[in-house]
């Protein structure tokens, strides 16, 4: 058997342990605090991120460039993964995660200036992220550099996932919708591993949104104010 396989199995062993009676009152169903739309990077801990090891706490979805966009016969709209909790388990707030040298931002950044020959399902995905960027090119400072290039796209793209939220029939307009990026580049002024807001409701500038949610100050930073 391949070892990875062997070591995971190892490990969820350990999980067994700890985890006997912490779904005791999830047995009949679940009602989380808040839904996470975080890019599938390896480097992304998605619950561990927020130091949550409780069952029942968070609805986690993943996917390359933390989309909440999904393209059906009927247009874009939000993807039922993102939805589901908001509309069946009572979910009130919904939280997009991007994180520093996104591939998935880099890809599309790539595809944009220059076309990139994927397979067809990375295709499909960069085809959802492309318009959501393409908009940000002219924006860019001129003197900035290749990874401050993608380290901004990866702030307009969350910026424009919380729009589509917002502008969702499907999500009720008492929702809160977060924007975070996620740092282990050393990118930001904080620690390695630190979450900082960029957006919230649509609020973008930073200044506002300290004097607005004073008690997340000093976790709200921007590179970008476009």
């Amino acid at each position: 058997m391949n070892q990875t396989i062997v070591n995971l199995l190892a490990n969820n062993a350990n999980h067994v342990e700890g985890f006997k009676t912490r779904f005791d009152h999830l047995q009949d169903g679940q009602q989380p605090d808040a839904v996470t739309i975080c890019c599938s990077d390896s480097r992304v801990l998605q619950d561990h991120l927020w130091g949550n090891d409780e069952p029942g706490q968070l609805f986690s979805c993943g996917n390359i460039g933390n989309r909440v966009i999904q393209r059906t016969h009927e247009g874009d709209v939000v993807s039922g993964d993102v939805l589901y909790p908001i509309a069946h388990a009572g979910t009130e707030t919904a939280i997009v995660v991007g994180h520093t040298g996104c591939g998935a931002v880099t890809a599309t950044y790539d595809d944009l200036i220059r076309g990139l020959d994927e397979p067809a399902g990375i295709s499909r995905c960069l085809e959802l992220l492309r318009p959501q960027l393409e908009p940000a090119l002219g924006l860019l400072p001129d003197d900035i550099d290749r990874a401050g290039t993608i380290n901004r796209l990866v702030e307009y793209n969350v910026d424009r996932q919380i729009e589509h939220l917002r502008t969702s029939d499907d999500v009720p307009d008492d929702v809160d919708c977060l924007g975070v990026v996620y740092d282990f580049q050393d990118i930001y002024s904080g620690d390695r591993g630190e979450v900082h807001v960029i957006n919230v409701d649509g609020q973008t500038d930073v200044e506002t949104l300290r004097e607005e949610y004073p008690e997340i100050e000093s976790r709200t930073e921007r590179l970008w104010e476009y």
